[in-house]
């Protein structure tokens, strides 16, 4: 039986000059409803507006962060010595950096491959009949 979505708790530390680091406990989620996805959701205490914050990026951007360096828009991940990953979170209020153990995110990853195998990813009808729209129209 292969799963169709998961969601794992990992430990985490937020990063700020000049501040001790904050622990937090973000949840790591994806699904085959978005198989290109890799969702974070970070709690509220830990965000400027006391509510909770999800950020989306793609699951490749993960597989390639924790092996060298990755990404060039908002998020960014890169390893940081060999037990640990660096997340930076680019946003107009600033920039969150958050620093995790490769171990569970590493874990994660390739329990998403349980959901959805690399390389099999489909969006399903909806891009099939978005693009034949398209293409019917050109």
């Amino acid at each position: 039986m292969h799963l169709t979505s998961l969601q794992q708790t990992v430990r985490a530390r937020l990063i700020s000059p000049g501040d001790p680091e904050l622990p937090v406990r973000p949840t790591l989620r994806y699904s085959s409803a978005e198989p290109f996805a890799v969702h974070i959701d970070f709690p509220a205490d830990v965000s400027a507006d006391g509510e909770g914050v999800t950020w989306i990026f793609g699951r490749a951007l993960l597989e390639e962060g924790l092996e060298a360096p990755a990404g060039e828009g908002d998020v960014r991940i890169r390893p940081c010595g060999w037990a640990r990953t660096v997340i930076e979170f680019h946003s107009p209020l600033g920039l969150a950096v958050i620093r995790f153990g490769t171990a569970p995110l590493r874990r994660f990853l390739l329990r998403s491959y349980e959901v959805v195998e690399p390389g099999t990813e489909d969006l399903g009808p909806d891009l099939d009949h978005g693009l034949a729209a398209l293409f019917d129209e050109v």
